[in-house]
Parts: structure tokens; sequence; C-alpha cells
């Protein structure tokens, strides 16, 4: 029988409350390696009671101090790089180089952490008034939880947690079920780098657990990142509660291709950011609007990059271009995708559906998979898959492109490939999202 994962809290490893247990895959051999239990209003009590007793003498830490913590959690995290990275691929299924760079962007939030002192400074001003001077301060906010989605087991958190712990807040984490186990090596990790017991919590639960934390008055900020329906449930039962929260949902991000793009250039950005990470991030490139007479040849060139990917176990060799989705309820999902797709009337350049492995393994494969001729009224062109699905729309021009983006409900990010830089700055003055490039996946 494959463990159940524990709590960590207050520095020690205590049984969750016994209940539903989550499944934990190596999602490249369909195998159970582990169970993630649910810790419920039981578990997060605990957690938070530990957290508020560490809470006051953490927050008197100075700045300097908090800060040595994280620059010795930086060096355990490049000391256990390689093995971090494949813990992640184990659980998660990325290939090796996708969890390495998890693993390094990680990093890099930790080490802006080390910078606590000036993260921490205040301001001043002189005579605002007569006789009368202000004065800026930073105080730690409370207890604080964050809440993180599967397809980034190390990144996410690493995004939460160090910036939360070096500013004098307590932490408690509530990883997704489905990748516990690079989490609970983080908490070993920052354990072993000397921060006190209690600073850092981690309790493992599903909706239940939510909702615990959702409620908790000892709770003061919480993060989440995840799915856009539960993105805003947690924005406003938290803000209810009189909690500070920031909840990242779901997107639709959107290729422009000109043109006079270089088509080769394009296909090899387009296809690493449809299908890296076998689809499932936030910033995945899902939609391509090839304008014009860009559609024909880049139709080809994105199939036969497509079918040429080596999709296949992740956790043995580096061999794969793509490895496996999560788990059976996923691969089902995307495959459910593809056949509506299918039913709305879109074209399969590449049908993923019935991918061959690189070798013989019982994982959960869906292959990269490419719509043509999709139109904006398909659920396809809509919703947000999150797996190896690219939707091809065609555009007559330019303005026709960046009005289609604009009618998205999601804004996270897109880019036009092009050599027109009139173009390009029509495209970054007018698109209407976070993140911008050209001629950049």
């Amino acid at each position: 029988m494959s463990m159940i994962c524990r709590n960590l809290i207050g520095g020690e490893l205590v049984d969750a409350p016994r209940g539903t247990v989550t499944p934990v895959y190596n999602p490249s051999r369909g195998e159970v390696i582990a169970q993630s239990p649910e810790s419920g209003v039981e578990g997060v009590d605990r957690a938070v009671s530990a957290a508020k007793t560490a809470l006051q003498s953490w927050a008197e830490t100075p700045a300097v101090e908090r800060a040595r913590i994280m620059l010795r959690f930086a060096g355990l995290l490049e000391e256990n790089f390689d093995a971090l990275a494949k813990l992640v691929t184990r659980e998660h299924g990325k290939t090796l180089e996708e969890a390495r760079g998890d693993i390094r962007r990680g990093i890099e939030m930790v080490e802006l952490a080390c910078g606590a002192p000036s993260i921490l400074m205040g301001q001043t001003m002189e005579n605002i008034a007569r006789g009368i001077d202000g004065r800026v301060e930073r105080h730690p906010v409370g207890v604080c939880a964050g809440i993180t989605p599967f397809n980034f087991p190390a990144m996410v958190p690493l995004w939460m947690f160090p910036i939360a712990i070096v500013c004098g807040n307590t932490f408690i984490l509530k990883p997704s079920p489905k990748v516990p186990l690079t989490p609970m090596r983080l908490g070993e990790l920052l354990g072993q780098a000397g921060l006190p017991a209690g600073v850092f919590n981690i309790v493992h639960g599903g909706a239940e657990t939510v909702d615990a934390i959702l409620e908790h008055p000892e709770i003061a900020a919480i993060s989440f990142v995840g799915s856009t329906p539960v993105a805003r449930y947690i924005y406003e039962k938290g803000t209810a509660s009189g909690k500070r929260v920031q909840a990242a949902g779901g997107a639709k991000n959107f290729m422009l291709i000109m043109p006079d793009a270089d088509f080769d250039a394009a296909a090899g950005q387009i296809t690493g950011a449809a299908f890296g990470c076998s689809g499932q991030r936030c910033m995945a490139g899902s939609v391509a609007l090839a304008v014009g007479a860009a559609a024909d040849p880049m139709i080809e060139r994105l199939s036969d990059t497509a079918r040429s990917m080596r999709v296949g176990p992740t956790d043995e060799n580096e061999s794969a271009d793509m490895g496996p989705v999560i788990d059976p309820a996923a691969r089902d999902r995307i495959r459910n995708y593809i056949e509506t797709g299918l039913g709305e009337g879109a074209k399969l350049a590449a049908d993923g559906r019935n991918v061959s492995p690189t070798e013989s393994a019982d994982g959960f494969f869906v292959g990269p998979t490419i719509f043509d001729h999709v139109n904006d009224g398909m659920r396809i062109a809509r919703e947000e898959i999150f797996g190896p699905v690219l939707s091809v729309m065609r555009m007559e021009d330019l303005d026709a492109a960046i009005d289609q983006a604009n009618r998205s409900p999601y804004g996270n990010g897109a880019v036009i490939f092009t050599r027109d830089g009139g173009a390009a700055r029509a495209f970054a003055r007018h698109v209407r999202c976070g993140m911008i490039g050209i001629n950049v996946g």
C-alpha cells in the first residue's frame, strides 16, 4: 500500500485526520505512489495554532536574520537541484528539462526574498504639516496561507511563502493533493535552513480543507493559483471573511502569425508554447490566429512539428519531448474536448488521441493536437482546455486578429510573429492582456 502523506505542523510530521484520500500518481506509469489525505477543519486549526504561536517571535526577528535563513534555503535548493527536479518529474510527469525550469524559477524568487532588508524599507516625509512628520513602516500581516495548483509543484509555492516568511509572517501551505511530495521536500529543506518551528506549515487536502482556510478567523491573507471558477470562489469567500486575497485564475493565450513572419521559427515557438508541460500551464499558447496567407504554411509546419514530437514516459529517461498529463481525469477531459471540437466542425490537423508512447507505459498520455478552421463560437476556442490542444483560427487582417484576442474574457498573454515593426507596435498598443511578446512563444 502506498504511503499516506503527513502534515507538517509546528516543525513535526503529524498524521492528518483519517478520511478521504486522493491518489498521487506517477503519471508516466499510471502507478499510485502516495496518497494525499483530507485535513479539514481539525488539521487547519492545528496548523493555525502552530503558526500563531510562532508569529510573535518571528515577526520580531530582524529582517537580516530572516534573510540569512532564506540565503541558506537557496543554497540547499541548489545542492538538491537535480533530486528536486527528478521528484517533480516523478509526481507530475514533466520532462526533466521542464522540471528543472520549475525549480529554477522558484529559486529566483527565494533569491529575491534574500533582499528582505531592502524590500522592507519604509519611507519618511518631514513637515507634511506644521510640526508633523510622516513615516511609513512595513509590518507583518500575520498568519498567511497559500493554495497551490498541480502544474508547478515547486515554482508556485516558491512564489508565495519565501516572500511572506521573509516579511515576518508565518505561513500555511495547502498544496495540490495531486503533487504533495515536492512541497513536502521544500518544507524539509526549510527546516534544515534553520527556520523556526511553526513559521512554515503544510496541510494536505481538497475542498474541505480549502473552506477551513477561507473561514478561519486567524488567517489574515490567502494567495491562490488555479482555475477561474475556484479563483472567483476563493476571492469572494475570502474577502467576505475579511481576508486579503490574491487569486489567479485560468487563461486563453493568443499567438498571432502575420504573412511576413519567419514561419519555421514561429512554428518552433508556437509548438513549444502550446505543448510544453503537456499544455498544463496558464501561459500555454492555446489559440493561433493565422492572418491571411499565413494560415496554410503555418498549419503545415505546425502539424509536421507536432507529429515529430516524441511523447512518452519522463521518469526514467530524457528522450521524450512531451510527457503525460497529470491523471486519468485530465486525460479523459482533454479527449472529450477533442471530440467536442470535431463535433463543432473544426478540422483535425494533428490528432493526439491515440498517441503511441516512445516506450511501453501505462501512463496518462495525450499527444499534440492541432485543430484548423476553428471559430469563436466553438468551446475549444473559448474555454481553457489545460492540455496539449492548439486551436488555429483564420483571420482576415491584423485588426480582426486583435479584436478576436480582445473578445476573450481571459487576459494573461498574447504574442505576434512578424517582421513588420508597425504591425508589432500596433499589436503591443492595442491588444489587451497582461503580458505581450514579439516573436517569442
